[in-house]
């Protein structure tokens, strides 16, 4: 299990297997042509629950979640990943 958090203080966990899925490859090299593929893509990351947190963490007092510090968070929790990995 990968635990680590974003520069915002987001804290994750992913479990190493996730990074190794076939399935999640192929969302990723479809995310280009079909960018709404990202939600399942974090889903299969992170999982539903701390997808559901990610969104709770970016969210502002109005209660809007903005797709762009989603989207920061999400490369994020990539580049973490990735750096663990190595």
């Amino acid at each position: 299990m990968i635990k680590n958090k974003t520069t915002t203080g987001f804290e994750f966990e992913i479990d190493e297997r996730a990074l190794q899925n076939y399935e999640l490859l192929e969302l990723l090299n479809d995310v280009d042509e079909n960018p709404l593929l990202i939600t399942k893509v974090t889903k299969m990351l992170i999982g539903a629950e701390a997808t559901a947190k990610l969104k709770d963490h970016v969210r502002d007092e109005d209660g809007f979640v903005s797709t762009e510090e989603m989207s920061k968070e999400i490369a994020d929790i990539f580049k973490a990943s990735q750096e663990l990995k190595n």
